[in-house]
């Protein structure tokens, strides 16, 4: 199978130089996009050799995903798959995501809690929160919607690169379920930041995302 591995990254040039031979070493395709980064990751990528797009505008991390699987579908890939520049997802498990692919998967989430438990953080309350919103619109149960490492086959990767118009993985993945696609997570660990600054360092950016998702999810879909 021809398989895409898309690095959204905006100032990532701490995190890229350890993730992408991780990467590389799994064999398949990989483009980074480098969304208007201000420091030196677009520099570092031309040094490293790695295949990528370096836009003039950030367009956030919706856009950038959407511009990698347009790039996948365009270029005849049958799977692409998003691992986030901030090394926070392993490479190591993007073979477990492929592979749910191949069994007949149409969409496939690398989840933090298929079976291990969400503990008590603000955070993960408003992860519940989401998780009950898209019970309440799909009539399934997900366990870690925010997970942006994520498995596309050919059939959500035609329709996203086509019409992907979402905030975000949470309603992408509401999208998904209500479209009919065959979806499932798989059990991941996932890593900390190994440097930079998350764009949710603060209380209001992380309120204002949790109040577009249930809105959108609700509403817009």
């Amino acid at each position: 199978m021809k398989v895409l591995i898309v690095v959204p990254a905006h100032n990532e040039e701490k995190n890229l130089p350890a993730l992408i031979p991780k990467i590389e070493a799994m064999g398949w395709d990989c483009l980074v996009i480098n969304d208007a980064s201000t420091d030196h990751t677009g520099e570092l990528l031309d040094e490293m050799g790695v295949p990528h797009l370096d836009l003039t505008n950030n367009v956030g991390l919706a856009g950038v995903t959407r511009m990698g699987f347009m790039y996948a579908w365009e270029n005849g890939y049958d799977c692409a798959t998003t691992v986030d520049g901030d090394g926070q997802h392993p490479p190591k498990y993007i073979k477990m995501l492929i592979d749910k692919i191949e069994e007949g998967y149409d969409y496939v989430v690398g989840s933090r809690f298929v079976t291990e438990k969400k503990n008590r953080s603000l955070r993960m309350i408003g992860s519940r929160l989401i998780c009950a919103a898209i019970k309440l619109k799909t009539g399934k149960t997900v366990t870690d919607p925010t997970s942006g490492m994520r498995a596309l086959g050919k059939s959500v990767l035609k329709d996203f690169a086509e019409s992907m118009n979402f905030i975000a993985e949470p309603d992408a993945l509401t999208h998904v379920i209500r479209s009919g696609h065959k979806f499932t997570e798989v059990q991941v660990q996932m890593e900390e930041r190994m440097g930079g600054v998350s764009y949710f360092n603060t209380i209001f950016r992380s309120a204002y995302f949790m109040f577009d998702v249930l809105m959108s999810i609700l509403f817009m879909q």
